[in-house]
């Protein structure tokens, strides 16, 4: 679907026409330049490449500095590829925020925040104190039976246990577009999205 690079700015809250407070996310989506176009015919399918966010020469390596010189634009750090623009493009092209006036819901993609090595009570919710009901005898935040003994005589892939939590790559659908800033190249889409302030994520129609 087409779409966009962006970088999280934080959130914060605006007023409904209907007086209500609405938690929200700002996105500064875009601008993105055209840096590759992919066809059928030498690529096998057909897609836009755009890239967001520029980048000093001497941090690009020689085979990026030929891509981007070929597209006739400056380096940039991020890159994307988008399917299905309903507007023809060309390399050096740029996208805006724009792209989103008129559209009602938008899904947003990033790399949620990692939290390291956690335990099961914060992992997966298990009861902890008050709700020791995992097999443990005196340790309130312990996953407690892991598995039987003789059968089937070892732990089942998938078991829920501690481990790495966050880093991972999350989508969250259907994001309601409260308002686009195009001046200030701002999206202001309902709730949260993944990462931190000044995560890049990406943001599709």
């Amino acid at each position: 679907m087409p779409g966009l690079l962006g970088k999280k700015i934080g959130m914060t809250s605006v007023f409904s026409a209907e007086g209500k407070n609405v938690p929200c996310t700002v996105i500064e989506a875009g601008p993105c330049v055209v840096t590759q176009v992919k066809t059928v015919e030498k690529d096998g399918y057909a897609a836009v490449q755009l890239g967001f966010q520029d980048k000093k020469e001497k941090h690009t390596t020689k085979p990026l500095m030929g891509h981007f010189k070929k597209a006739g634009v400056t380096p940039k750090k991020h890159l994307a590829e988008f399917k299905e623009f309903e507007t023809e493009l060309n390399l050096g092209d740029t996208v805006t925020v724009e792209l989103f006036n008129g559209v009602d819901f938008v899904d947003v993609a990033g790399t949620s925040k990692g939290k390291g090595f956690q335990g099961v009570v914060k992992r997966h919710g298990f009861g902890g104190v008050g709700q020791t009901t995992h097999g443990q005898h005196n340790r309130a935040r312990k996953p407690g039976s892991i598995g039987a003994c003789s059968y089937p005589a070892k732990v089942f892939k998938g078991m829920r246990m501690g481990g790495q939590m966050g880093g991972n790559r999350v989508t969250v659908q259907n994001l309601q577009v409260l308002k686009v800033i195009a001046e200030h190249n701002l999206l202001l889409v309902k709730g949260s999205i993944p990462g931190c302030k000044g995560s890049i994520v990406i943001i599709e129609k």
